[in-house]
């Protein structure tokens, strides 16, 4: 296989990794609870990360620009947290695939925010693209009668910290994508930000521990699923990373749209949820949304 397609081919092994992440930080978060098994989780991620990707040692870091650092530590550190914690505070399996999904805008908001900051050049497909993937989430939101304002307004009540949470780290990853692009001159710090997200994490832990006064349950049932979460996190970014530098750029980048759907479908597969096809319907018009806003920025 030439060299483009095989990297091409690992960068779509990479977004069925990240696919995986909300039905695998759920069922985690069952066993080990929301904090204790985030941290248990970016732990694990950032060993695979360091084996992989490698990038901080204190040689490494210093190549880092300074701002890059700061602000790329801080957004991701927000954002890992409020994708984490959103999933993990869900009172149900169903609530927790709901609050990945609005998660999910953030492809959107991410295109949007480049327009805006950073003078990428779009046309009139923005507008039809932003406004189908808010209708879509409020599709997702509405439950059976698909977009009910007053059914969205009872389901975000009964869990408002999960979907807030959800909301707030789309638009943190839309900032962090748009802040970045313009300060990391082509360096990579994951690995980092992940061993700080755990940090984070197991400080959170030791001082408040779990909020739903969930403990830490080990078996091997927990261990799978720590160890298949911490796989998809830390190798979903080693994979992605080597489609990014070596493969089909554009390839990847029209796939990475498809992630609500699949995730959805294996969040299902994974938890035993049972969708509406209202929720069906609203996720393929957050799908057509974000692609519609990609196609407004293609030449």
């Amino acid at each position: 296989m030439p060299n483009k397609n095989r990297a091409t081919l690992i960068g779509l092994v990479a977004i069925v990794l990240w696919s995986s992440i909300v039905g695998l930080i759920r069922s985690v978060s069952d066993h080990l609870g929301p904090t204790g098994g985030a941290a248990m989780m970016y732990s694990v991620a950032s060993v695979f990360l360091l084996l992989t990707v490698g990038g901080a040692r204190p040689r490494e870091l210093r190549a880092f620009p300074p701002r890059y650092l700061l602000w790329g530590s801080l957004l991701f550190v927000a954002y890992e947290l409020c994708l984490a914690l959103s999933i993990g505070y869900a009172n149900t399996a169903q609530q927790a695939i709901e609050v990945g999904m609005v998660n999910y805008l953030w492809p959107t908001f991410t295109i949007v925010a480049a327009i805006v900051f950073n003078r990428q050049q779009a046309n009139w497909l923005i507008a039809p693209g932003f406004v189908l993937s808010i209708v879509g989430i409020g599709w997702v939101l509405g439950g059976e009668q698909g977009f009910d304002l007053p059914g969205m307004w009872r389901n975000v009540q009964d869990n408002p910290l999960s979907y807030g949470l959800a909301l707030a780290g789309a638009l943190i990853w839309a900032g962090y994508c748009t802040v970045t692009a313009r300060i990391a001159n082509g360096k990579n710090g994951v690995t980092p930000f992940f061993i700080l997200v755990s940090l984070v994490l197991w400080a959170k832990y030791l001082l408040q521990g779990d909020a739903s006064g969930a403990s830490m349950d080990f078996n091997l049932s927990a261990i799978v699923y720590l160890l298949l979460a911490a796989g998809a996190m830390g190798f979903g970014y080693a994979a992605w990373n080597v489609g990014i530098l070596h493969g089909n750029v554009t390839v990847l980048a029209g796939a990475s749209y498809f992630i609500p759907v699949l995730s959805s479908a294996l969040s299902v597969w994974l938890l035993g949820a049972a969708l509406s096809w209202a929720f069906w319907q609203g996720a393929a018009m957050v799908c057509g949304g974000a692609i519609l806003c990609w196609l407004a920025t293609r030449r």
